[in-house]
């Protein structure tokens, strides 16, 4: 040490002193900083835990209308993998008419079932027979529901936690030996490979090298951003020394496997391997096969690079090149790694992933829940929330808008533009919401037009007009209105001049003639004479969330009205005139099991049951001989009731209506309002038809009520006429003090004609 050296550091010894004091003291500072950042946030894996979506459980049961390749095809949609012997959970064999199988254990809201070994026998269609391993019958058995969705937080992170019991060996074997060979060994970095990386660093003028251990991965993405910079590696270098000091090796790995980015679906974030095991294959991370956890294990290099949908030769030979590493290090044979080779990549494809993903209805869901959880409750805590969605359904739902939407929009002259479209599916008897189609891009979770589309209804308000008159005890199906031109002086001193659909006039007309072909003039004086705040008052009583305004266009329609609304009005029509108020969900369980909230049914009687029925009995003539009528073709013998809807300059296009067990709505329309040039019977109706054809549905067919007898009539005049008198006779349901003239020509013709008459209006001939 040179003279000047010695003379500079004994006349700077202090502040030399105090300055590496300051920065001992601060370096232990920060290091303190960041061991309680640490263990507080990585103690536990307090983990943001979306809330998880169940759709409803498939149900089996002895004599059971259901053939074995639909039974098969709803265990291939919730993941079960066909193989000639089923010692696997999640795995079914199908020998003949039998199909055996290893369900899934799963905590339901009601019970925790553990994995059983099922036998189901078919014949003529049918569930024959079902028994256990014990050979003993099972008159029910509820299959694992299909997951559909989660609840996650606005910056996008999904995931499914998986506790060491649920992975498989495998997986934490091979993250070793591709991505940390001395992960048992090392206190959390590496440091001949920190210096290899930075050597390449300093070379390059860039920060490209990361560290490559498996706790310096589990920081960064559980801690740190991913800014390249030696500020940043050194703090991750430091964090996950203290990981290893705090926590166990296993812990980590489970950890790991629960954080690590493995994809992305638009703005979903897919966090973790439970999640990108149902993400790519549609199955538990425990179900897995040596294929299919080698591609996981792909993606974890960049999930983006070796993207399997994308590019799905890349990610092959990655798959490929770890299953070589895996028989060189001994974990699996050569024969075994190269079986796995030869298999293909095994994803569900694009649009079967797409098919167990449901945004619409999950927005629903996330509507209905806002009302009685926190947002943090929804994306944080891990709840489990049973919907009611019926998978099935749903998928005919969807399957029915988009090739009709696609076989529409080739016969319209727009070019620049796709026709949009909504439909929703209910069960009227209790309410619960089967099925939501939001658009045409049924993953797209954007722009919801099931709930937030407000288009005028057009004649789907017709019901709501003649249920108004049939309730007032003026009306009933038989009743002549006049259809006849009309012209209503307005507020603003303006004159409304309605006419039909086809310009024509008819004159006088039954009321059922009138609601069948959705005469407009007859309508409007109809509901002149009712009234139009009891109309608008009725819309509110069915379930309209807001009342509409009493002017005279509200007997054609100027209702506005989101699709999922409509539901809610034709769901309460459908069930008699009982309100339950439509619903998406059935109960709430916490991440321990506990039952958080069940959704009992709610039943408001808001019509009385016989003049709902009558409008019910008119609005399946709708479908014989009506604006519907298109639908029997496709439709068969199966009884059904619905209307049309067809707003101003055709800019919409509807159709609701319901069977014995679900109520369906259709809308169809341009996103910028301009005209379809479809009526409600020409767009709506063949989607709505298929969906109804397309789902295991019953005909309508109530009893009727007391203070209503059968009578025939003539459809064009509403004259009660004999079986044998006319082609256009039709059985309606009135209330038993109605007066119908016959017509003359059509009278009973026998000796006792007053007996016989009196029997025929009391509808008991023949009984």
């Amino acid at each position: 040490m040179n003279a000047r050296l010695k003379k500079f550091l004994k006349k700077n010894k202090k502040p030399i002193f105090w300055s590496l004091g300051l920065l001992l003291l601060a370096l232990s500072l920060w290091i303190v900083s960041l061991d309680y950042q640490v263990r507080k946030q990585f103690e536990g894996r307090r983990w943001t835990l979306p809330a998880k979506v169940y759709a409803q459980p498939f149900e089996l049961y002895a004599g059971q209308a259901l053939s074995i390749d639909e039974l098969q095809r709803t265990l291939q949609r919730l993941g079960y993998t066909q193989s000639t012997q089923i010692s696997r959970t999640g795995h079914f064999q199908r020998k003949g008419n039998r199909i055996d199988l290893v369900s899934r254990p799963f905590r339901f809201a009601d019970e925790d079932r553990a994995q059983q070994t099922l036998s189901i026998n078919f014949s003529n269609g049918r569930i024959d027979r079902m028994w256990n391993s014990k050979s003993e019958d099972v008159p029910v058995f509820r299959l694992d529901p299909l997951l559909i969705g989660s609840i996650y937080p606005t910056q996008g992170e999904d995931r499914i936690i998986v506790s060491t019991q649920e992975t498989p060996a495998l997986l934490p074997t091979a993250l070793k030996i591709v991505e940390d060979r001395r992960f048992d060994a090392h206190i959390g970095v590496d440091p001949i490979g920190i210096l290899r990386a930075i050597w390449v660093d300093l070379r390059s003028g860039s920060f490209d090298q990361g560290a490559s251990t498996l706790t310096q991965q589990l920081v960064r993405s559980y801690f740190l951003t991913n800014r390249q910079t030696i500020s940043r590696k050194l703090t991750e270098a430091v964090m996950a020394i203290l990981l290893e000091v705090h926590f166990d090796k296993t812990d980590l790995m489970n950890a790991y496997i629960n954080e690590i980015n493995l994809g992305q679906e638009g703005g979903r974030a897919i966090q973790g391997f439970g999640l990108a095991s149902q993400f790519y294959f549609g199955k538990p991370l425990a179900e897995l096969q040596l294929h299919e956890i080698a591609l996981l294990v792909t993606e974890v290099r960049s999930p983006t690079y070796y993207n399997p949908r994308k590019q799905p030769e890349r990610a092959l030979a990655r798959r490929n090149l770890i299953l070589d590493l895996l028989a060189e290090f001994n974990v699996v044979s050569i024969k075994e790694a190269n079986a796995a080779k030869a298999k293909p990549l095994g994803l569900v494809n694009a649009t079967a992933s797409h098919s167990t993903y449901y945004p619409a209805f999950l927005d629903f869901v996330r509507r209905t829940l806002r009302r009685d959880y926190q947002e943090a409750d929804l994306t944080e805590a891990g709840l489990v929330v049973f919907s009611t969605l019926d998978p099935l359904v749903q998928a005919k739902a969807e399957a029915a808008l988009v090739s009709e939407l696609d076989r529409l929009d080739k016969n319209t002259k727009r070019k620049d533009v796709e026709l949009e479209g909504a439909a929703v599916v209910t069960a009227p008897t209790n309410g619960e919401v089967l099925a939501i189609v939001g658009g045409r891009n049924v993953s797209y979770s954007g722009f919801n037009r099931a709930l937030d589309a407000k288009r005028s209804i057009g004649s789907l308000a017709k019901p709501v007009v003649y249920l108004t008159a049939i309730e007032s005890g003026d009306y009933h199906a038989a009743s002549v209105i006049n259809d006849m031109p009309v012209a209503i002086k307005l507020a603003a001193g303006t004159e409304w001049v309605p006419q039909n659909y086809d310009k024509n006039v008819y004159g006088p007309v039954p009321m059922v003639r009138a609601l069948a072909q959705s005469l407009n003039l007859a309508t409007v004086n109809l509901s002149q004479d009712v009234g139009l705040p009891k109309i608008a008052a009725k819309f509110k009583q069915l379930g309209l969330t807001e009342q509409p305004r009493a002017v005279p266009s509200i007997a054609l329609g100027s209702v506005t009205a989101a699709p999922l609304e409509v539901a809610q009005i034709y769901n309460s029509i459908a069930n008699g005139g009982f309100r339950t108020p439509l619903r998406a969900v059935r109960a709430v369980v916490d991440n321990q099991g506990n039952t958080l909230k069940a959704f009992p049914l709610e039943v408001t009687q808001v019509v009385e049951p016989t003049a709902m029925y009558q409008l019910q009995r008119m609005m399946i003539e709708v479908m014989r001989r009506g604006t519907g009528a298109s639908a029997r073709a496709q439709l068969g013998d199966l009884v059904v009731a619905g209307k049309s809807g067809t707003s101003s300059d055709y800019r919409d296009s509807w159709f609701a209506g319901f069977s014995g067990s679900h109520s369906v709505v259709v809308w169809l329309g341009y996103d910028d309002n301009q005209s379809t040039r479809f009526s409600g019977s020409t767009g709506a109706l063949p989607i709505w038809t298929k969906i109804m054809a397309g789902i295991n549905t019953i005909s309508w067919d109530q009893p009727l009520p007391e203070g209503l007898h059968e009578v025939q009539i003539e459809f064009t005049t509403g004259l009660a006429v004999n079986d044998q008198c006319t082609e256009m006779i039709l059985s309606i349901a009135v209330p038993n003090d109605a007066d119908i003239p016959w017509r003359e020509d059509c009278k009973p013709t026998d000796s006792n004609l007053a007996e016989r008459t009196k029997q025929w209006l009391h509808g008991i001939i023949g009984q």
